[in-house]
């Protein structure tokens, strides 16, 4: 079973190993999911749960509303996703130039995630995530760095035009609260 105390000592030293090293540690974590459940609670709500936050590393936990999307953005830093519970689906995008307008960007691949998945994502990464499924879908995210400072400026792109715009974590925070509105709604 995990313990989240030592999962957090843990990440804190493999993050100066590398991505691959956070990425053992993630994928360990995941192949429990009664355990992390045990240890952070059965999801209940949709939400941004840091578990930990420092320079070099923040470790949250996700959980996503039913059918909630969240445009495309990128991290600025190397993010290690592990699932478990829920289905997670990302899109990875790519920038283009636009003859007509602002450099946006274009569907590049796909991934399905579900319990005891792992995705590793580098720092330059842009991707979009949504819950397909009418139940909560619960992550263990880890950054290499501060997630809600990051060291460079973040982008995210509007879900129509996929024109880029400064990241905004009250925009995420508020998604997240809508999600869960519309969830709590039926």
């Amino acid at each position: 079973m995990i313990c989240k105390d030592r999962f957090i000592e843990d990440c804190k030293r493999a993050v100066c190993d590398g991505q691959k090293a956070l990425r053992e540690l993630v994928r360990e974590a995941v192949t429990d999911p009664a355990g992390i459940v045990a240890e952070l609670g059965e999801p209940t709500s949709a939400g941004i749960a840091p578990l930990y936050r420092g320079p070099g590393l923040t470790v949250i936990n996700f959980v996503w509303a039913p059918y909630m999307t969240l445009l495309p953005h990128n991290h600025n830093m190397p993010a290690i996703i592990g699932i478990y519970g829920g289905r997670e689906d990302n899109m990875f995008w790519r920038r283009v130039p636009h003859a007509d307008y602002a450099p946006g960007i274009e569907a590049a691949g796909a991934k399905s995630l579900g319990p005891g998945d792992v995705a590793s994502l580098g720092p330059d990464i842009i991707h979009s995530v949504a819950n397909p499924i009418a139940k909560f879908t619960a992550a263990i995210h880890v950054y290499a760095g501060d997630f809600f400072d990051p060291p460079a400026p973040r982008s995210q792109w509007d879900h129509e035009s996929l024109v880029e715009q400064p990241w905004d974590m009250d925009h995420t925070r508020a998604v997240f609260r809508a999600a869960e509105a519309r969830c709590r709604a039926g």
